[in-house]
């Protein structure tokens, strides 16, 4: 009876901490860009709702990105500003390190 107990507690919990993470991420649209920026500042990556079925991470430094990956400033809509730079993403260089758009 206690193993049945236990594994319907592991089955249950996964649902339970998805739950909560999806409820947990911050809404961009409902901060102000100071808070939005500090937020990200003092946890290093965060991601944000963006939309109502959209999302972003937001990072603060390049520790976060792949090996080949580099930063870019990402802007969001705040509360308080349109296009408030809120931190950085990881995305591929647009031209790899040793070709130049004319190669």
């Amino acid at each position: 009876m206690r193993k049945m107990l236990l594994c319907a507690a592991a089955l249950a919990l996964p649902g339970l901490v998805m739950s909560t993470a999806a409820e947990a991420r911050p809404d961009l649209r409902k901060m102000t860009c100071a808070q939005a920026q500090n937020m990200v500042r003092q946890h290093g990556a965060v991601v944000f709702t963006t939309g109502q079925y959209t999302y972003s991470m937001f990072v603060s430094n390049r520790s976060y990105c792949d090996r080949n990956q580099v930063l870019f400033t990402q802007f969001g809509q705040t509360r308080d500003t349109p296009r408030c730079p809120v931190a950085f993403e990881c995305k591929e260089p647009l031209f790899p390190r040793g070709l130049s758009r004319w190669d």
